[in-house]
């Protein structure tokens, strides 16, 4: 990737030194980097560590006449390409949804035309408030990508989610939000199907194949609770469906994306609907019908447990689990009254992937399965990898595709999507 200009607002937490790692990590990739620095930041690192790692100046006051000579806020938060809020505390989130510009960081972020990408860093407490909950589903529903917290043991001695992302992992987020950009919510698009949970980006217009057809596709995983801190889920990115998702918006389609806890930014004229689990997945699936086709990408968690109310504690014996299986989306919309003309599953296999994948064609009744091999080791494997190879199963046979970028694969995919529904029925 041809280096991109990143804006970096490092908010106040004791995981504001991380963002040294990141700014170097940006840097080695060829990424320029220019910081805001908040009031709170600037009590756990110094405008000096992070002009010395960006080798760009700090900006850390609106009031401050020199900067605002030089490069004046509102010039600064429409030169970068992406605006990365690293750490994003509870307080920066709230100021965030509820459009609050008391400093130079806020005006910065109320004033963009570019992405925003948050990354949450706090108190467990803090994280699962309904509060915090509430801002985040609001700045997602504006268009502003939110990344999950990584779960572990806090500074503060307490354990659960709320710590800061990995550094590299947050590269990666970036690099996504690079590749496929989606500007905030001063655009309007089109009314979500889904109000309670959809948030919506730029309508690409009338023109294209698929122009006036409306077509619903699922990515990521699912989350399915444990206790109020664990979860059953997979490795799925979501990276693939979203691109699939955007490659039909940019033949016509009018697309619903149903998408699970992923950190990834709503492709340009796509109706978003954020879930977290299965059966919420399920309902929003539903509610999207009817449709000309559904591309089923996501990752959906077999089996979920009977959540418990708190968090289960070590007693020197592992709990035991009571699994449900979850409802079988694919399968259920494959004979449902209002079965799209065309439905596509997809398969993650570890071995025998096309005899696995003709063996789901038959038992869910869809029309076409796109299998692949996940077998592949943690950062290699094609979940939360760039590339995939895929084999195309229909009725007809199997077409083998060689391995390709995961943008690539959704333009083929998107191509033949479209020949299928303009063919006469």
């Amino acid at each position: 990737m041809t280096g991109k200009r990143i804006l970096l607002i490092v908010g106040g937490g004791i995981a504001a030194y991380k963002a040294c790692e990141l700014i170097r990590l940006l840097r080695k990739r060829g990424h320029m980097v220019r910081c805001v620095l908040t009031a709170g930041g600037a009590h756990f690192v110094t405008p000096m560590t992070l002009a010395a790692l960006s080798e760009q100046p700090v900006h850390s006051s609106l009031w401050e006449l020199k900067d605002e000579v030089e490069m004046g806020h509102i010039e600064l938060s429409r030169q970068a390409d992406l605006v990365v809020v690293c750490p994003a505390t509870a307080d920066l989130l709230a100021k965030m949804a509820a459009g609050i510009a008391d400093d130079l960081a806020t005006t910065v972020l109320l004033a963009t035309d570019k992405p925003v990408l948050a990354v949450p860093a706090m108190n467990v407490r803090m994280w699962l408030h309904a509060a915090t909950r509430r801002n985040v589903a609001t700045l997602r529903r504006d268009g502003v990508a939110v990344m999950t917290p990584d779960e572990g043991p806090m500074a503060c001695g307490e354990f659960g989610p709320g710590r800061l992302p990995e550094p590299d992992a947050i590269v990666t987020a970036i690099e996504d939000a690079l590749h496929n950009p989606f500007v905030p919510s001063a655009v309007e698009g089109p009314a979500p199907r889904v109000a309670a949970s959809s948030r919506a980006s730029t309508s690409l217009g009338t023109n294209g194949v698929l122009a006036g057809r409306h077509i619903l596709v699922t990515a990521g995983p699912t989350h399915e609770p444990i206790d109020p801190v664990r979860y059953i889920a997979n490795r799925s990115s979501g990276k693939q469906g979203f691109a699939i998702a955007g490659a039909l918006a940019a033949l016509g389609a009018e697309v619903t994306l149903v998408a699970g806890p992923v950190a990834l930014p709503t492709p340009a004229g796509v109706t978003r609907v954020d879930v977290e689990t299965a059966r919420e997945m399920a309902a929003a699936v539903d509610a999207a019908l009817p449709v000309e086709a559904a591309i089923m990408v996501a990752a959906v968690a077999d089996w979920r447990a009977e959540a418990a109310g708190l968090k289960i504690k070590k007693s020197g014996e592992p709990p035991a689990l009571a699994l449900v299986e979850n409802p079988d989306i694919l399968a259920m919309l494959s004979h449902s009254p209002n079965r799209p003309r065309l439905v596509v599953g997809f398969a993650a296999e570890t071995n025998d992937v096309v005899a696995h994948a003709q063996a789901k064609l038959a038992r869910k009744g869809c029309d076409w399965i796109v299998a692949n091999d996940v077998s592949g080791p943690t950062g290699r494997s094609v979940m939360g990898g760039a590339d995939n190879a895929i084999h195309l199963v229909t009725a007809a046979g199997v077409e083998d595709w060689p391995t390709l970028p995961k943008a690539e694969v959704a333009q083929r995919l998107a191509a033949r999507i479209a020949q299928a529904l303009t063919e006469p029925a």
